[in-house]
């Protein structure tokens, strides 16, 4: 897991070697390493021998785990602020802050640092989970979000519940009664699942031994992380909104393949040959890496695709952000016909003939309500999409046009006919990736 940290941390002049790691898996196998906070401090207590020290530690920590280097003679902040890690940090915050975020570069990187220098000692105070659970009733009606002066709570971890005494069982069933009851989004509480907070589900609150349900924890303290976000009151057959985008960022990510390698695990290496006496075999794990490569085909050409193309935009960039790979948006009106725009105001493009040119391995999703004048869908149209499909095997076409209305409209049917059709909702993408993922790009 961590097995090129010491050669790393030599690079900056620091004494780091196996025992390093001996050390560091002792620290985490006593759960003194609960946090990114935690495992800075308890690095720092390993690896830093006097004063001189700091400075190249400081580096060498942000370069190998947060992926911040510090060029000489640049500050800290100026280097978080250059990084590609605090970028995607930024994105998630604004997005997960579900409001307009009004703060300065230098309050940001302060959040940032404030998150990623979080450990369980900032902690002041455990309350008995168990005593929270027996007073909470399951059969709780949802009413009004638990809000303060009708913005979400606001996210303070100095308190926390520690639900150790409960089993898992217990939890996701009580889990699923609160899903019954819950129609609208919670912050703050011990009871809803929502965010922040000490309630036993939910994401970004301070719950030891809770299941986390979608988002980011609150230092890794869950037992369980549930990615499904039906466990939020959203509706799945509603076309993308702002309300039911996560959900249909969890139906998309099911295009993202997998593909294992095998590298060497340092921990489990030395942990069997201390046991063997002193005889160190290779240990080797399998490490799965995720393959992404979609292309984004957007119809933003006419009133009738205006409301849907921001969201469809924070779909996509929300997936680029949260699982980085091989992601290429283009613009379109109406229909494709020998190119497709690069920018949304569709001021330069590039052919249909070089789109061509992209790996066979590329998914492709068509965004657009296929709403147009017959003429529009020409044979050269009709040939560039027809080229594109077979080309890439697994394209599909998201429609946020009322399914009720398709069968009146000659285009949709006609398109229906080249590219597999679904709805813009997150039941449709989740039937687009069953159907893509069904098929071959072979051939």
């Amino acid at each position: 897991m961590l097995s090129s940290l010491p050669s790393s941390f030599r690079k900056h002049g620091l004494q780091a070697d196996v025992r390093t790691l001996l050390i560091l898996r002792k620290a985490m196998q006593k759960g003194l390493v609960k946090t990114l906070g935690d495992l800075h401090n308890a690095l720092k207590g390993i690896v830093v021998k006097e004063p001189a020290d700091i400075g190249p530690f400081t580096k060498a920590y942000y370069e190998y785990f947060l992926h911040v280097p510090i060029a000489p003679g640049q500050t800290l902040e100026d280097a978080i602020l250059r990084s590609e890690t605090f970028q995607k940090w930024k994105t998630q915050y604004i997005d997960e802050a579900d409001k307009e975020v009004d703060l300065s570069e230098e309050e940001l990187v302060n959040t940032f640092l404030d998150q990623v220098h979080l450990t369980s000692y900032d902690i002041k105070e455990v309350i008995d989970g168990k005593e929270i659970w027996d007073k909470d009733n399951p059969d709780l009606e949802d009413e009004d979000p638990q809000e303060i002066d009708g913005q979400p709570a606001e996210r303070v971890l100095d308190k926390m519940a520690d639900y150790s005494d409960l089993t898992l069982e217990e939890l996701l069933e009580r889990m699923e009664k609160v899903k019954d009851q819950q129609r609208t989004n919670h912050s703050g509480g011990s009871h809803w699942i929502g965010t922040g907070g000490i309630s036993p589900y939910g994401h970004g609150g301070a719950a030891k031994n809770g299941i986390r349900v979608g988002g980011q924890g609150g230092g890794r303290m869950a037992r369980k992380v549930i990615g499904d976000k039906n466990y939020f009151p959203i509706d799945r057959d509603a076309i993308l909104n702002d309300n039911n985008v996560d959900a249909a960022l969890a139906s998309i990510k099911g295009v993202i393949e997998e593909s294992a390698i095998e590298k060497l695990d340092v921990p489990h290496t030395i942990k069997s040959g201390l046991k063997r006496g002193g005889l160190f075999i290779p240990e080797l794990t399998s490490e799965k890496n995720e393959e992404l490569k979609i292309i984004v085909l957007i119809d933003n050409g006419g009133y009738s695709m205006a409301p849907y193309v921001r969201t469809v935009q924070q779909l996509f960039r929300k997936m680029k952000t949260r699982f980085a790979h091989d992601l290429e948006v283009y613009y379109f009106h109406n229909t494709i016909y020998d190119r497709v725009w690069i920018d949304e105001r569709r001021s330069t493009y590039i052919t249909v003939e070089k789109l061509l040119m992209h790996s066979k391995d590329y998914r492709v999703f068509f965004i657009g309500d296929s709403a147009m004048a017959p003429y529009e869908l020409s044979a050269l149209s009709i040939r560039n999409i027809q080229a594109i499909v077979k080309k890439f095997k697994k394209s599909v076409w998201l429609n946020p046009e009322p399914l009720k209305y398709w069968p009146g409209t000659y285009t949709i049917q006609a398109m229906k006919q080249i590219v597999p059709m679904f709805p813009l909702t997150p039941h449709g993408i989740e039937r687009a990736v069953r159907e893509m993922n069904s098929k071959s790009t072979e051939g």
